[in-house]
């Protein structure tokens, strides 16, 4: 959102999900698509099978995407900046740009273009592992191929320069002119189910609902008198750096939906950081990892018991109605978090749709929402009025922040590499199977049949060196901790990699991983760190 709102003056995807349908070349990068995003990666497909998009994968994995797309780039784990300029350094020496777009809504170009004169063919395959020839024809592609969508989701965002990594992705689409446009666009896909509503309702620590700054005197004024309290101006913390700090400057923390002993790196130093705490609260749906540590916990309902809505990825406001009744001693979570408020002192709405109205008051871009009008398919914001059709796709004329900004960016290489005692470098993700710590798909006994434990996967010749069997039990280790699970060899990763996904506690890969956080996001490192590996019994 940082690299979005930055540049284009949004956070936010900016086309829709079936406007794939409507591109003529597709760049997925960062995006495990069908397993991450499974239905939306069957409409990516249908786009290339039935018609006719051109495909490019860039990832360090041979996902299945690879075997539909025309180009697959396979660039080293953390190489996405110098990747994704090299292909705007050839698009632009070959005068495949969109030059009359790049001069009438963008700024910045003159600093951008300095910039690039780093990211020459034979810097990038140095840095990147991708050969000069496949820059190009990458480059030729996706540049003179018509109207390019451009998707990423974690694999991106997830390093230490991860908002860099946004702003060339953004870079991309504004020199070929794909923003703006029907089909076209910089997609971030959300990693759950209503990221995009969280954050739009002010779930983070800089802004208030629908992203209005709390350093604003106008906002903060709006909102105090709305609410009836005075609301400070300083930005919070983010959930990375909250947990640093438990048991020094924050003595107790309120865990809403959230399994941070599970999803959050360097998980040794988290257990640690949280048993510092004066007081956890936990509100969940299960007994979580994170639950088992609180001092109280909350029952609250899942999904399926709820009246309200949920915001997608493409920005569309979708109405849910509950389809079972809540059993047992759970209570809504609106209802539990009011009944706090009025322990201060502060009364709270107590109905969906009391507090459906209060974001509308507050929120421009969702005024235009009611109801009735997002009952069956929903709306995409912004929706200004009552009588506002929504919008299919952002920045059509001109940029919410006015002109476009081409952002000129020096590579960062990742914050670990491997060396002598840690020669592999280790990445982490999702399986189709599973979904983010398990607290809800390992419940399953379906999906628990089909993946009922980690793994770790292993090229072929990594498997030779370490005298490793495909199933063998081995231990992957990094500077922060040591895991013990199942070798999975295979030819998915590439030779020197290895991959791990995070979805089981009693082999967590976050255990691995590093903490060190992109500098504006404060996003982790998930996705490259330097590891080991040992084969310790056989898998029979």
């Amino acid at each position: 959102m940082a690299g979005l709102a930055t540049t284009l003056g949004s956070g936010a995807m900016t086309n829709s999900l079936e406007e794939v349908l409507e591109a003529k070349v597709i760049l997925v990068i960062g995006s495990n698509t069908t397993w991450n995003h499974p239905v939306f990666g069957s409409l990516l497909k249908q786009a290339v099978k039935l018609r006719g998009a051109k495909l490019i994968v860039c990832d360090p994995r041979r996902i299945d995407l690879v075997d539909f797309a025309d180009i697959w780039l396979q660039q080293r784990n953390g190489s996405d900046v110098a990747l994704l300029m090299g292909l705007q350094h050839i698009i632009l020496r070959e005068g495949w740009e969109a030059a009359q777009y790049i001069k009438e809504r963008t700024e910045g170009y003159d600093e951008y273009l300095k910039a690039l004169e780093f990211y020459t063919p034979a810097k990038v395959a140095e840095l990147t592992g991708v050969a000069p020839d496949d820059l190009l024809a990458a480059a030729k592609l996706f540049a003179t191929s018509g109207v390019g969508a451009l998707y990423y989701c974690m694999g991106i965002t997830q390093h230490s320069h991860g908002v860099d990594n946004v702003k060339a992705c953004v870079n991309l689409q504004l020199i070929t002119g794909n923003l703006g446009v029907a089909g076209g666009g910089v997609n971030p896909l959300r990693g759950q189910n209503n990221v995009q509503g969280a954050c739009d309702m002010g779930g983070l620590p800089n802004v208030f609902t629908g992203y209005q700054p709390v350093t604003n005197p106008a906002a903060v004024e709006k909102f105090s008198k709305y609410w009836r309290a005075p609301l400070s101006d300083k930005v919070g913390l983010t959930l990375t750096q909250m947990v640093p700090a438990a048991g020094d400057s924050i003595r107790a923390l309120y865990i809403l939906g959230e399994n941070p002993l599970v999803s959050d790196p360097n998980l040794h130093h988290v257990e640690e950081c949280l048993a510092k705490l004066d007081f956890l609260v936990v509100q969940d749906i299960f007994l979580t990892e994170t639950a088992k540590l609180a001092d109280v916990v909350l029952p609250g309902v899942s999904f399926a018991e709820k009246l309200g809505t949920i915001s997608n990825t493409e920005r569309r406001v979708q109405l849910t109605q509950p389809a079972i009744k809540p059993t047992g001693s759970v209570r809504q979570d609106y209802e539990i978090i009011a009944d706090v408020a009025a322990r201060f002192g502060h009364e709270f709405p107590r109905t969906p749709e009391a507090l459906f109205q209060e974001i509308r008051d507050l929120t421009p871009a969702y005024a235009g929402l009611t109801y009735e009008r997002i009952r069956e398919v929903g709306i995409q914001w912004p929706c200004p009025a009552v009588d506002h059709p929504g919008t299919r796709f952002l920045h059509s004329g001109k940029f919410a922040r006015g002109l476009a900004l081409l952002s000129p960016l020096a590579y960062r290489p990742p914050a670990e590499v491997p060396d002598g005692d840690f020669d592999l470098v280790l990445s982490t993700g999702r399986i189709l199977e599973h979904f983010h710590t398990g607290s809800m798909t390992r419940r399953s006994r379906l999906l628990d049949v089909l993946v009922e434990a980690g793994h770790v996967e292993l090229h072929p010749d990594d498997a030779t060196r370490y005298g490793v069997a495909d199933g063998d039990r081995v231990a992957v280790s990094t500077r922060r901790g040591r895991i013990e699970t199942t070798a999975l060899v295979t030819d998915r990763v590439a030779p020197g990699s290895i991959f791990v996904p995070f979805h089981f506690a009693e082999a967590a890969a976050n255990v691995l991983t590093n903490d060190v956080l992109d500098p504006v996001a404060k996003i982790p490192e998930y996705k490259v760190c330097a590891a080991s590996l040992e084969r310790v019994g056989s898998g029979r």
